[in-house]
Order: structure tokens, then C-alpha cells, then sequence
């Protein structure tokens, strides 16, 4: 959320470099990229990254939140003054561009429905999804600006077809393959009724 320095707080052997992967825009995946030197996300919201626009990162909905912080935050920021900090991408990305980091490599899949540029990253050799919030357990949201149903609808269709081990989403447990497709189908169920 950016309350913090998140950086600070990782534990990163020195000199060994960091890449920041947004799978989104929205303000609870992207409140401390800032601190990162090398950011990468989608392509569709490469222009809001560079400007963090309310619109966009939907800011709004956290400062409005009734008793949002339980206690002042470390570096003092109080919810009617919540802002993000701009983080232009230093590396757009694109659908099946690869992210080699030597003992993982994952292919970037476009996902969009929930934002328009969100994405999901695939190993294929170990079958590891992480998937921001194009899928998790819980209620899928697709009700807020920028949100997209047709779009999503053809999202869920495409992981339906995933051959992959585990999903660790943007929120909530990780979870199989069985679980994916069930939460897929449900969403499809859902949405073309």
C-alpha cells in the first residue's frame, strides 16, 4: 500500500538485482513500487504507472474506507492525504514476453478483465501460476472502473486451459488446477446467465 518502505523490510542479499512485476495497477499491488528500480507491468497501463492516477489505481476506494488504519503508519500518512507515488515502467510488457530470473523463467499472459492490463506469470517447466487478480479464492471482482465482464469472461475461458501445478493468486491461499477450473467456471456460470 506504500504506508511503509517495503524495500526496507525484504530480505535481498546485497547486490543481487530486484525486478518488480505489477500484475496491475490497482492500489493494493502497486503502493510501493516505487521503490524498485526496474518495474515491469502490462503495456494497456504503462501511461498510468508513469502518473498513478486516482482513475486508475482506484486510490479513492482505500482513503474513503471507514477506519482504514488501525494506527498512524510508519511514515506518518493519513488517509485523506494517501496518494501513490508515480513508477513508470522501466520495462513494458507484453502478451508471451518471458521473464528469465536464472532459476525460474516465466512467460507473461494477459489477462485482462479486472484491469485492463492485468497479467499473470506462467513457469511452464514447474507449473507455478502467479496470477495478481485475474483469479484467486475469494469473490472475484469485476465491478469497478476499469473492469471489463466480456473481457474477463474471455480471461476465465483461457486459464480454463492452463496446464499448470499450483496458483498463488493476488489474494487469499494458493490453490490446483481442480480449484482454478472451478472458480472459473463458477465465474462463467455467474456471468452468462
Amino acid at each position: 500500500m506504500g504506508l511503509g518502505n517495503l524495500a526496507s523490510v525484504l530480505t535481498i542479499p546485497p547486490g543481487k538485482p530486484v525486478l518488480a512485476v505489477a500484475t496491475h495497477i490497482h492500489v493494493d499491488h502497486v503502493g510501493s513500487f516505487h521503490e524498485f528500480e526496474n518495474r515491469l507491468g502490462h503495456e494497456a497501463e504503462a501511461e498510468a504507472f508513469a502518473h498513478m492516477p486516482d482513475a486508475d489505481t482506484l486510490a479513492p476506494y482505500f482513503r474513503m474506507q471507514p477506519d482504514v488504519l488501525a494506527q498512524v503508519p510508519p511514515m506518518g500518512t493519513r488517509p485523506e492525504a494517501y496518494a501513490i507515488s508515480p513508477a513508470p515502467l522501466t520495462t513494458i510488457l507484453a502478451e508471451n514476453d518471458i521473464i528469465d530470473i536464472g532459476d525460474a523463467c516465466y512467460t507473461v499472459l494477459h489477462l485482462p478483465g479486472h484491469s485492463p492490463g492485468s497479467i499473470g506469470l506462467l513457469d511452464q517447466k514447474t507449473g507455478i501460476f502467479f496470477s495478481g487478480d485475474a483469479i484467486y479464492e475469494g469473490s472475484l471482482v469485476d465491478d469497478l472502473p476499469g473492469c471489463d465482464i466480456e473481457a474477463y469472461k474471455a480471461s476465465m475461458e483461457r486459464l480454463l486451459q492452463l496446464d499448470l501445478e499450483v496458483v498463488y493468486g493476488g489474494h487469499g491461499s494458493s490453490f490446483g488446477r481442480a480449484r482454478l477450473q472451478e472458480i472459473a467456471k463458477t465465474y462463467l456460470t455467474s456471468r452468462n446467465s
